[in-house]
């Protein structure tokens, strides 16, 4: 669980740097961050999947870590939003 959160961390810092230098004069980091969101949570949909198809997790096995994984870095890319957004 750790190591998908870290990952998680790692792709939003690809967004934040692709967001940089494809953003022109302007950079627009807070809209990277905020199209990390929806990204994320199709990985981690796809990792619950994952969980409960090939790990044999069952579905309520596997939602609080889905929440767990979503969350973390996505409470991240909302603040990383809301700062660079001012």
């Amino acid at each position: 669980m750790a190591m998908v959160i870290g990952g998680g961390l790692v792709l939003l810092g690809l967004f934040l740097l692709f967001g940089k230098l494809w953003g022109g004069v302007d950079p627009d980091l807070a809209m990277a961050a905020k199209l990390f969101i929806p990204a994320w949570l199709i990985v981690s949909l796809v990792n619950m999947w994952v969980g409960v198809t090939k790990a044999g997790y069952s579905v309520r096995d596997e939602l609080p870590i889905l929440l767990v994984v979503f969350l973390v870095p996505a409470v991240v890319a909302g603040l990383a939003a809301w700062r660079l957004a001012r």
